[in-house]
């Protein structure tokens, strides 16, 4: 390699003294050089490179080279990576439907072997899942029904005690059979297949208001943007039927309004109620629960109408909460996405 080099060196300086010049042997010499030649008068020749500044023309014409490589290469490493992001994003998206949807249909199986098989477990896990949540559903619902049996027994059996206690057993036993009516009609529309269809929410619950205006109840909207989604829109009317109702119940009135931010549907329900304390605000979405513990039906029902909102919204992939307003009453904020 050094004798190479110095052979190089040694054409280069014969040119420059035969008054000749090879430029394209030059351009490859980068490494700064000092060659003293000893000259037949006897004095001396030092040949060393100029003080150049800035990139020679060697080192401009390999970044050009680099430069125009880059730009080639940018098509096809946007295609590689846009290849290898496209089963990321499938999964995502298959996440979410299946968050927003809990019988919404597998994900596509294509691709390389390890994306065929992730996908092949994630549809396995959707399709245990599913029959997870059936099973305990289908399990509730049998036991709601084989419980009217002994009530219905018991009923039979309390005539023969006191007229006195006897009042209290019937409230009792038709407080137990509303429950498991309540639970029965839970788990049947939990079952059933839901009929998602594009609809626009605005005219829904301005319907359900419209409705509930008719039967002397006071409620209004104040504001309804318009936006369309894919919903249930039997499951959206109970959803909000059963917050209005709330409202009206709890809070004398119900003033509702609906927003979208950020691809979110937003329908707010104030009443002017007492609202409910802090500690009990995520409570008293718990089945059966109730704030009022008398447990008559006529003043606060059976505790099932928060949990069925819960279980709807959630379904859409949104949720329902409950706030304390600043200026007294409750909020219910229930959030669906667009």
């Amino acid at each position: 390699m050094e004798e190479a080099a110095s052979q190089t060196v040694r054409r280069i300086v014969r040119s420059r003294l035969g008054g000749q010049s090879n430029r394209r042997e030059e351009s490859f010499l980068i490494t700064p050089f000092q060659v003293i030649i000893h000259g037949k008068d006897g004095g001396w020749l030092t040949v060393q490179p100029g003080i150049r500044k800035g990139l020679n023309f060697f080192q401009q014409r390999v970044l050009l080279w680099f430069a125009l490589s880059v730009v080639a290469l940018i098509p096809v490493a946007w295609l590689f990576a846009r290849g290898l992001a496209k089963p990321m994003t499938q999964f995502a998206a298959a996440a979410e439907r299946f968050g927003r949807d809990p019988r919404a249909p597998p994900m596509v199986i294509s691709g390389s072997s390890e994306i065929v098989q992730a996908a092949t477990a994630f549809n396995e896990m959707q399709d245990r899942l599913r029959r997870y949540v059936d099973d305990r559903t289908s399990m509730v619902a049998a036991i709601a029904h084989d419980l009217r049996t002994p009530l219905t027994r018991l009923r039979f059996r309390i005539e023969a005690a006191p007229e006195e206690a006897q009042a209290k057993m019937t409230a009792d036993i038709d407080q137990m059979e509303a429950m498991i009516a309540a639970t029965l009609t839970f788990v049947r529309d939990a079952q059933a297949d839901p009929q998602r269809t594009r609809l626009e929410l605005s005219s829904l619950l301005e319907s359900i208001v419209d409705d509930m205006a008719e039967t002397g109840a006071d409620v209004q909207v104040n504001n309804a943007e318009k936006v369309v989604i894919d919903a249930d829109s039997l499951a959206l009317r109970r959803l909000l039927t059963n917050l209005l109702e709330n409202a009206v119940k709890y809070g004398s009135r119900a003033r509702a309004t609906l927003s979208v931010h950020d691809r979110i549907a937003e329908i707010n329900i104030d009443d002017d109620g007492p609202g409910v304390p802090v500690p009990e605000l995520n409570r008293v979405f718990d089945p059966f629960y109730r704030r009022e513990p008398s447990r008559n039906r006529q003043t606060g029902g059976i505790g099932l109408g928060l949990s069925v909102a819960r279980s709807i919204a959630r379904a859409h992939g949104g949720d329902v909460d409950l706030q304390n307003r600043a200026q007294g009453g409750l909020r219910a904020r229930v959030t669906l996405p667009v």
